[in-house]
């Protein structure tokens, strides 16, 4: 009864969705503010899905229907699970395991790989480009943000617990020069694993169309909306946690905040500079804090 209660209710699935669907309220609204926008009304992202939820599935006629159909269901109940494990430490602090902070980057990849395993089994061209960019996206931004979770393992001694980590010092691990860089580093890995500018060119819709979306409807395309909205809760506060210390509003508000504002003051980067980006310019910035960890710093 009580992993129903986590899973299903707190803080997991309708918990998470529901703060989710504020959040995305937010960050519109705050979207349309800078664009001197009114914005959507409180209930608009919920409006969506319930929208999407009592219209037709439309499912093409070449898809691999079965990839087609479970890819958006595995996002949606994959990020609840984020949710779960990431949720329970921050509420409940005597709870989680040894190793719930690599069971939770492990489940923060399989969101990003069902949108390519649905967007290559559309059979439509601009989604599979749009599932082939993702997966580079994958391969480049996943060694940054293992190695910022790394250098805060390191600083704490190898405690490799959520729970463990946010109570080893009453100083945030974001502090320290190491983590500092971490941090950073960290930020821009999660703004890519969301799907935020500066790195939606997996979706960009005024290239391709949306890319690995552009043949889902319905309930389908509201599945993967509501793992959106639930990761958009679950990511922040997984980083917040890791890094800025016991987990509060006030933290997940302001990392909330960082994204709208580097999503609304960035333009989309190509494919080629988002690689280069990471591969060249941040993964080295990793090596270096990962190495300042080592000594101490």
């Amino acid at each position: 009864m009580k992993i129903f209660f986590n899973y299903f209710i707190f803080p997991g699935m309708l918990f998470a969705l529901a703060a989710g669907i504020l959040a995305s309220w937010i960050e519109r609204k705050v979207t349309a503010r800078v664009q001197w926008r009114v914005g959507p009304p409180l209930l608009q992202p919920l409006y969506d899905i319930l929208k999407l939820f009592i219209k037709e599935n439309v499912i093409p006629e070449n898809a691999s229907t079965m990839t087609f159909v479970l890819a958006p269901v595995i996002s949606f109940a994959v990020a609840a699970l984020v949710a779960t494990f990431a949720g329970l430490p921050a509420f409940y602090p005597s709870s989680g395991f040894s190793g719930d902070i690599f069971v939770v980057m492990y489940l923060l990849m399989i969101p990003s790989l069902a949108l390519i395993m649905g967007g290559a089994a559309s059979a439509n061209p601009l989604a599979s480009l749009g599932s082939s960019r993702e997966m580079k996206l994958i391969l480049s931004y996943e060694l940054v943000f293992w190695i910022s979770i790394a250098v805060v393992i390191v600083k704490t001694g190898g405690t490799i617990s959520i729970a463990g980590i946010m109570s080893h010092t009453t100083a945030p691990q974001a502090l320290s020069p190491s983590g500092a860089i971490a941090f950073i580093l960290a930020l821009l890995s999660m703004q890519a694993k969301l799907g935020r500018v500066p790195f939606d060119v997996a979706e960009a819709e005024t290239e391709i169309t949306s890319g690995p979306y552009i043949e889902y409807s319905g309930p389908l395309l509201g599945f993967f909306k509501m793992s959106q909205y639930i990761l958009l809760v679950a990511l922040p506060l997984f980083v917040s946690e890791v890094f800025l210390g016991r987990a509060n509003v006030v933290k997940y508000v302001v990392l909330l905040v960082v994204i709208v504002l580097i999503e609304n003051t960035n333009p989309r980067l190509k494919i080629t500079q988002c690689l280069k980006l990471f591969w060249f310019i941040l993964s080295p910035l990793c090596i270096i804090a990962l190495i300042l960890a080592l000594a101490g710093l």
